[in-house]
């Protein structure tokens, strides 16, 4: 049999397919028909020709196909009793895009941030073929290409993606795939420096948590300690408090793996505290009078001291106000030094600590005295130079006087000696001296004298710690004078508290206190790996400390 079509169908058209055969024999034992079609869809009709023009049959196949029927075969099959021929026809069905779909590689495990992740756009059929592609985002577009590469996934990658499969006929649009990046971040609310006593909320999310199919698990760390574990996300403090500030990080942990996200520093201002208020009154060479007032805030407090409500000194004005007064100052400390003291000093000495959050005030009373503290060879001295301190009165009787020696304020003994001595005087021996006389019902004290040892430093006490990808490496030591503490790696200088240039990597960021030296390094990368030593030198000498840091 011959057939006979118009070449290739389009999806939801009717087309009709003829096979004819120019055999026909009246007693009807030639049988012309067509194997293969749905009948549900397609109908057969036929006619048989036999006049003056011509002999023949034909059967007409007439349907409307599916993109299912591409390529698919049908026969058409002319038969006599057991004789049998026929010929095939192929259909070629004109159809847009079908069964579009997303396949997301890696399909399975944890995917992170930096990882290379690969979406590509599967057609089950067309024809005829795609001419192109569309991503898109969560609605946005974002690619034309078959394969949507993302190299070096960030965590704003995370969401539904689906793509477009288009040619002539049509576009074929594939269901959405959620592309989820496993990526923890720690958020503060209301903010990551918050006034004490505020309600505050530190939350642990992976980008799609509340549409997570499956249970996470939340390890919360305070200053690389260990805190707190369980399914909740959420740190909350009712009202948070200065003991609350440090750095925190998390773990999030799924059946796939976990993530740690980076280290997130809260900070909590508040108030000063009341000053600590400290007068020291020297007679070494001259009368002396040292007013030292301290105190505890966030941020920084300006301090000032007033006489009698007189303002005498007042922080970040280093500058003699007289010949007899000196000013010093620093975070959160005033001092006051007053030469050729005299009666006209005696009185109230105050001191006002103000920041944004408030202030506070403390006060004290100078009264000079009769007794007299003297310090041989001198108030400051190196370790092991022997020392004599001798309390001297100016008022007479016929009794013995009892001489009691005071250190920090604490009793350290009870003789009839004027006199203490240190054969070998050491570090530990500084402080705060006085001496009280005693004869009969009289007694007398004298003012406080700072007795100040040079010692060379102590091996320092070097740390670090790391969490999630933030690092510390905080080096402190003991020493008078104060030391240079010198951050080395390998033979190279990392940072150091005097005399050295700025960290040169924006991700270094590095604090200076008295004797002490804290490094914090920002996304921790292997490169920063490696045995550090912390060297503090003075002028009596030097000391130093190993750790290895690892990332």
């Amino acid at each position: 049999p011959s057939v006979t079509s118009n070449g290739e169908q389009t999806e939801g058209q009717k087309a009709t397919l003829e096979c004819s055969t120019p055999y026909v024999c009246p007693t009807g034992d030639v049988v012309l028909r067509w194997e293969g079609y749905d009948p549900r869809v397609s109908e057969v009709s036929g006619h048989i020709q036999l006049d003056t023009t011509g002999v023949g049959r034909q059967v007409n196949l007439t349907g409307s196909f599916s993109w299912k029927d591409h390529s698919k075969k049908l026969l058409c099959q002319v038969s006599q009793g057991a004789k049998r021929a026929s010929t095939e026809v192929v259909l070629r069905v004109r159809h847009s895009p079908k069964d579009t779909q997303v396949l997301l590689s890696p399909s399975s495990g944890n995917i992170g941030v930096g990882d290379t992740v690969t979406l590509s756009c599967q057609v089950g059929s067309s024809h005829p073929p795609v001419s192109g592609y569309h991503w898109y985002k969560d609605g946005v577009a974002v690619g034309t290409q078959r394969v949507l590469a993302l190299q070096g996934v960030r965590r704003e990658d995370h969401g539904r993606y689906h793509c477009e499969a288009q040619n002539v006929l049509g576009t074929g649009v594939s269901p959405p795939v959620t592309l989820r990046v496993f990526s923890a971040e720690i958020s503060a609310s209301p903010a990551a420096e918050v006034l004490e006593g505020t309600a505050t909320t530190l939350s642990c999310d992976v980008p799609g948590r509340e549409g997570h199919p499956e249970e996470l698990t939340y390890t919360w760390y305070k200053n690389g300690a260990w805190l707190q574990e369980g399914a909740a996300h959420t740190l909350i403090f009712p009202a948070v408090t200065s003991r609350d500030a440090g750095y925190y990080s998390c773990q999030v942990t799924n059946s796939q793996g976990s993530d740690t996200a980076q280290a997130i520093s809260l900070s909590v201002t508040y108030p000063p505290r009341i000053p600590t208020l400290t007068l020291f009154q020297d007679t070494q060479g001259g009368r002396l009078v040292i007013v030292l007032c301290s105190v505890d805030s966030h941020p920084p407090a300006t301090l000032t001291i007033d006489h009698d409500g007189t303002v005498v000194a007042t922080s970040g004005a280093e500058v003699a106000l007289s010949r007899r007064l000196h000013v010093t100052s620093s975070r959160n400390s005033l001092r006051l030094k007053i030469e050729e003291t005299g009666p006209w000093d005696n009185g109230n000495y105050g001191c006002t600590a103000s920041n944004a959050h408030g202030n506070s005030s403390a006060t004290k009373l100078l009264v000079t005295h009769a007794t007299e503290l003297r310090i041989q060879p001198s108030a400051e001295v190196t370790e092991g130079t022997a020392v004599t301190l001798t309390c001297l009165g100016t008022w007479g009787g016929a009794e013995k006087p009892l001489y009691t020696w005071y250190r920090n304020g604490r009793r350290l003994r009870e003789s009839s000696f004027a006199t203490l001595e240190f054969q070998s005087v050491r570090g530990e021996d500084a402080g705060a001296f006085q001496c009280r006389v005693r004869r009969g019902n009289s007694s007398d004290t004298s003012e406080v004298v700072p007795l100040r040892v040079f010692y060379p430093p102590r091996e320092p006490v070097l740390s670090s710690f790391q969490g999630g990808r933030l690092g510390v490496i905080q080096c402190s030591v003991e020493s008078e004078p104060e030391s240079n503490l010198t951050l080395w790696r390998g033979d190279k200088v990392v940072i150091c508290t005097q005399g050295c240039p700025q960290a040169a990597s924006p991700r270094v960021l590095v604090t200076r206190y008295y004797n002490s030296l804290r490094v914090e390094i920002r996304d921790v990368v292997v490169e920063d790996e490696g045995i550090y030593v912390c060297q503090a030198e003075n002028s009596q000498g030097r000391a130093s400390a190993v750790v290895d840091f690892k990332a």
